[in-house]
């Protein structure tokens, strides 16, 4: 089974190719569709597909940037994009990004990257999945105290309403977004920007992972807007830390190009999903996805203990990561088939 197996000539490890492109056309899929590069599965699916976490954190990057172009591209046409918001958060995002970098270099100079980088996931990723599922609880709260009182609760109303304190934060200079429908001080989103920014430089994300809910529970974009304005954020961003990892000898090309081939193809079908599937269907889906990926990490973290059991933690992990991207992909594709068939169907209706 040799055949399954290719070198990577700058990281010097040998790699399962199909794994690259199950990763590539899945988070392809997943990341037009939640709004994000999908690094939050990738970095660590390369990695437990044996990947140095430092070369993980990289080649996805790499991968990445392109990828969110084409997204953010197909958002536009949607009018899912609020440009003046997404260039508002680049200064921060970079400055952030470049910080997070040069901590993953002293962290791997010290030789506790790994450790680092893994707990830093699962710490971040129970926090988010907490969030969305503690946001989606207070709506249907919301909804059903509205339906005692003979009321319907309004389609945008939402759960956690953090972004109703922030902005009564007035700060010059105040600026207003269109497309999210948003008062507020320019220096909330560039704060949200540099601390999405900085994690994002550490744990190999284009930000999307943290920068799409901060966009919903701190800033109050709307959920579609709040999806296409991060994969903007993300392409830019992306590019940058792909130059930045690149110049510290920390990406691997092939790897790079082998997954951007089939996200080119996933980007699109997840980015059209989101015509058809919106609101709080997206937000419990992304908070699912948010889980399984904390448990194939937890996994990799828990075999120095169990160290009888490593290899079939590895392979556990493994098909965790690829099943969870495979499944969730398959989805929002089949989600979005049945909104394009009912949409011809009322077209020829209305015929």
């Amino acid at each position: 089974m040799d055949w399954l197996y290719i070198l990577m000539p700058i990281a010097g490890v040998k790699i399962f190719w199909p794994g690259l492109i199950i990763l590539g056309v899945g988070v392809g899929i997943i990341g037009g569709f939640f709004g994000m590069g999908g690094a939050w599965m990738v970095t660590p699916g390369l990695n437990i597909l044996g990947f140095p976490m430092a070369f993980a954190i990289g080649t996805d990057i790499a991968h990445m940037a392109g990828k969110s172009l084409i997204s953010t591209m197909r958002h536009g046409k949607f009018g899912n994009v609020d440009y003046k918001l997404g260039l508002i958060m680049l200064a921060g995002t970079v400055i952030g990004f470049e910080v997070g970098a040069q901590m993953v270099m002293w962290l791997e100079r010290i030789g506790s990257v790994e450790k680092v980088v893994r707990w830093l996931y699962i710490a971040l990723l129970a926090l988010i999945a907490w969030m969305v599922f503690h946001d989606v609880a207070k709506r249907r709260a919301k909804e059903k105290a509205a339906a005692a009182m003979g009321e319907k609760l309004e389609a945008g109303a939402t759960g956690v309403e953090w972004h109703k304190t922030l902005h009564k934060i007035k700060i010059p200079p105040m600026v207003h977004l269109h497309e999210a429908g948003i008062y507020c001080s320019a220096w909330l989103p560039i704060f949200v920007s540099f601390l999405t920014g900085w994690l994002a430089g550490i744990l190999g994300i284009g930000g999307g992972l943290i920068r799409m809910p901060a966009l919903i529970y701190l800033v109050g974009c709307p959920t579609h807007v709040a999806v296409g304005t991060d994969l903007f954020e993300v392409a830019i961003s992306g590019l940058y830390g792909a130059l930045t990892y690149t110049y510290k000898g920390r990406t691997e090309l092939v790897a790079a190009m082998i997954m951007l081939v089939g996200a080119a193809v996933g980007a699109q079908v997840g980015a059209v999903a989101t015509k058809y599937i919106k609101g709080y269907g997206i937000r419990i889906a992304f908070g699912l996805a948010v889980v399984g990926c904390a448990l194939s990490i937890l996994m990799k973290l828990v075999q120095p203990w169990v160290p009888q059991y490593k290899a079939a933690l590895d392979v556990s992990s493994t098909v965790l990561v690829l099943g969870l991207v495979s499944l969730m992909s398959l989805y929002i594709f089949v989600r979005m088939v049945a909104g394009v068939k009912e949409e011809l169907r009322r077209k020829q209706q209305s015929a």
